[in-house]
């Protein structure tokens, strides 16, 4: 197991692509905890784990909103408090905001960057004391940072996951001397609760449009599962990946290859 013995600390790890890097890092042999705000969604992630940990370390849970600072202390105190230094960082949590730019508000541009680049920054900033050696910090960014799609208003979205890009390159350099390494992974269209939710208000006709040109512009054929995420994650967690370090990985079924 290329994770055994390695502790994991995953946001947004109760559902969608967080949820199966956190299925695919336990069935590795990590001791993983899972941050969300749902303690239902927590829950159920919980038994789900359970099972696929198969008398290993016990997944834990923790509820905690990573848009508020509160929320970041929250994280870091538990962290703290466990006694153990942290191998591995997955900032996944995040929201999309998939409106016109003409009518993106005050809120959802501070919500979008608190969640997507703020919680990010200082999470690995305060973790910093925590980290072991050769610890692994892996950002969940977006094929959204360099390409887009018609019809798909993502100012918002691309500005933030263009944000997360750069910090991972940058703390790439700044913490490398210290053994740590920074790689993000740029998913394309992956079919996730988020993703439903971000287009559920669009008429109609846009969204079969938005299906039909993601469907034959992959050149795989198909959007992605979120277990197609969870293979890059290990890899970049594990000793197999210890001298790659500032990537930005495409998995998106070749669609930013043209």
């Amino acid at each position: 197991m290329r994770l055994h013995g390695k502790r994991a600390l995953v946001t947004g790890g109760s559902d969608g692509i967080g949820l199966a890097i956190t299925e695919a890092f336990v069935r590795e042999g990590a001791d993983v905890l899972i941050v969300g705000r749902d303690t239902g969604k927590l829950e159920a992630a919980r038994d789900t784990l359970a099972a696929e940990a198969k008398g290993g370390a016990p997944v834990e849970t923790l509820s905690a909103d990573l848009a508020t600072s509160a929320g970041i202390d929250a994280v870091v105190g538990h962290v703290a408090g466990s006694g153990r230094p942290l191998d591995i960082l997955v900032n996944n949590a995040g929201v999309a905001y998939f409106v016109p730019f003409e009518t993106v508000s005050e809120v959802e541009f501070q919500h979008s960057f608190a969640l997507n680049v703020t919680a990010a920054f200082f999470l690995a900033q305060r973790l910093l004391p925590h980290f072991s050696a050769n610890a692994s910090v892996i950002n969940i960014s977006s094929y959204f940072a360099n390409k887009m799609i018609p019809k798909r208003p993502s100012s918002l979205y691309s500005l933030s996951k263009g944000a997360l890009n750069s910090l991972t390159k940058s703390l790439a350099f700044e913490l490398g001397p210290r053994g740590i390494r920074v790689n993000a992974i740029a998913p394309g269209t992956i079919d996730t609760a988020m993703r439903r939710k971000s287009i559920v208000n669009l008429p109609r006709q846009a969204q079969d449009e938005l299906n039909a040109y993601v469907e034959r512009s992959y050149p795989l054929g198909r959007i992605g599962r979120p277990s197609d995420v969870a293979g890059m994650a290990v890899h970049l967690a594990s000793d197999e990946a210890a001298w790659t370090s500032g990537g930005v990985f495409a998995v998106d079924g070749g669609y930013t290859a043209g």
